[in-house]
């Protein structure tokens, strides 16, 4: 197996984004005044517990999140999660149960509710594009088509659902595409090749990173074969065959083997859940599927207030 990206997992840096976000979520819903509904028909001290339910099954993704998010509500109020992040769950089951002022989870109701369901969507469509190229070989990447400022919480709920991620940012590692290729047809000196601009970056991050640190991946995209045979000698670590039949990424398969076979290869470009499986049957080792991000749906879950229906029964 070739270099791969750095996955993206809940630490400081997630939690770090997350807070961030959160604060922006709480002045929408606040604007620095108050839920004038709640301080109208709930008294202050009134203490509530309620159970978080998935509506639906799939896999539940978010938990780290939801818990900053009532604690920012309220310091006091408990949160106890009754299945680990990244669970299948069931519909109707309860996974997790939260208490206190019933003021502060009336007000945190949304945007806990909110990310639980953007993130566990995500997680749930990788799950199935998962499942759809299981026993090929094939791994199933995620791409930059995110939500501006919850990349790295959209690209932790892909690996919930059993995918990789691919890189974080312009910052990590480094693919060479065509509109890379089109504005040095504009520079001094001409256009240059994919085998030139994979040359090109290999000579130039041998310079810029110091002896020791680790090597980054480069990556470059190709639209054509003839551009596939131009660019293996060069030794990239994976090359990202762009819109491409089946039949066009078996040949490229064929041609990786007896060229360079120590060279990845990753499809991408409409990729659907209906066709990836046809796509990992080409002998690909990398599938990057923008739509785990930018089209997931929503997976519902709801807040039920409801404590009798909350007796000692975690999988409920």
């Amino acid at each position: 197996m070739a270099k791969d990206f750095t996955p993206v997992c809940w630490d400081q840096q997630l939690a770090d984004s997350w807070q961030a976000l959160l604060q922006l979520a709480v002045r929408e819903d606040l604007a620095r005044l108050y839920d004038w509904t709640s301080a109208a028909l709930v008294d202050v001290e009134t203490e509530a517990r309620a159970a978080i339910v998935a509506r639906k099954a799939g896999i539940l993704a978010g938990l780290p999140a939801a818990i900053m998010t009532l604690a920012e509500y309220s310091r006091s109020a408990q949160f106890a999660a009754l299945v680990a992040d990244g669970a299948a769950v069931q519909a109707g089951q309860t996974v997790a149960v939260v208490s206190g002022s019933a003021r502060a989870l009336l007000a945190a109701e949304r945007v806990m509710l909110n990310i639980l369901g953007h993130l566990s969507g995500i997680a749930t469509l990788t799950r199935r594009y998962v499942d759809a190229v299981a026993g090929t070989g094939a791994r199933v990447y995620d791409t930059r088509k995110t939500t501006p400022g919850y990349r790295r919480l959209e690209k932790y709920a892909v690996r919930l659902g059993g995918g990789h991620n691919h890189r974080t940012g312009l910052f990590d590692h480094l693919l060479i595409k065509d509109n890379h290729l089109a504005v040095a047809e504009s520079q001094a000196g001409g256009s240059l090749t994919p085998r030139q601009a994979v040359v090109r970056a290999q000579e130039f991050m041998a310079q810029m990173l110091p002896e020791g640190q680790r090597a980054v991946i480069i990556e470059i995209e190709v639209d054509h074969l003839t551009q596939l045979i131009d660019v293996l000698p060069a030794g990239p670590d994976i090359v990202l065959l762009d819109n491409m039949t089946p039949d066009e990424l078996r040949e490229a398969v064929a041609i990786r083997n007896r060229l360079a076979p120590h060279v990845e290869l990753e499809a991408s470009g409409g990729v659907r859940l209906e066709t990836v499986a046809a796509i990992a049957a080409t002998g690909v080792e990398r599938i990057s599927v923008g739509a785990l991000t930018h089209s997931a749906q929503w997976f519902d879950v709801g807040l039920d207030w409801n404590p009798a229906a909350l007796a000692e029964t975690p999988g409920n």
